[in-house]
């Protein structure tokens, strides 16, 4: 049988606490996180919502479109973007601000698993035949990819991309089907890469050993913060 743990404080899950509800706040545990908003201000303009129907918090706009007797549910949007709809409860939102428990929980779940790991690499650290390159980084840019022939003479797509993090930029050269399996705007994690000169500049390469995949943006976030 499936258990579910309440990390806050007061009475555990019940009629209080619906599954939509407990996952409406662990959602904005991880925007109050993402975001860097303070969780005592978030929960505070989320009962003025509740209260007077909208209110708005760092550039973010809450409606509590629908309300009840013992629940509202609430649309987060920011400018012409559509953030979330989620449930809160009215026992929820009279509480001394349960918002705060569940980021403190996300928080030390983050550090665990950062604790002891050894350190990224930043781009701007990276050096021509560096090898075992393992960087975490945004992609900004796709180039169209070009057809290529290789020194067996079988012919290959090649596209160099430019990913960058809070230090610098860098190209990184993709082959084939890697270059379809990203899109601008993903945060994506090279591994076991290694970095060579092309064209007089550094570019890095992720070569036969090597992996490259797409991380989650909270992680990313996450993993900056806590460096």
């Amino acid at each position: 049988m499936r258990s579910t743990s309440w990390f806050g404080r007061g009475r555990p899950p019940g009629k209080h606490h619906s599954h939509s509800a407990m996952k409406g706040i662990e959602y904005l545990a991880r925007i109050s996180i993402k975001h860097g908003i303070d969780p005592d201000e978030l929960f505070a303009r989320l009962i003025d919502a509740w209260k007077n129907k909208k209110s708005k918090c760092e550039g973010m706009m809450i409606e509590c479109r629908e309300k009840t007797n013992d629940h509202g549910i609430f649309l987060l949007t920011k400018g012409d973007c559509w953030f979330a709809q989620f449930q809160l409860t009215e026992y929820f939102l009279t509480k001394a601000n349960p918002l705060k428990e569940h980021v403190k929980k996300k928080l030390v779940e983050v550090r665990s698993l950062t604790k002891n790991k050894p350190a990224r690499l930043k781009i701007k650290d990276l050096f021509i035949g560096q090898k075992h390159v393992t960087v975490k980084a945004r992609v900004h840019q796709i180039s169209k990819p070009q057809v290529v022939f290789t020194r067996f003479g079988t012919q290959a797509y090649v596209s160099n991309i430019i990913i960058g993090d809070d230090t610098k930029n860098i190209e990184l050269s993709l082959w084939n089907n890697q270059v379809s399996a990203i899109s601008e705007g993903d945060i994506i994690q090279i591994k076991n890469g290694y970095v060579a000169s092309f064209m007089g500049k550094k570019q890095l390469r992720i070569g036969r050993r090597g992996t490259i995949s797409i991380m989650e943006d909270e992680e990313f976030v996450l993993m900056q913060k806590f460096r």
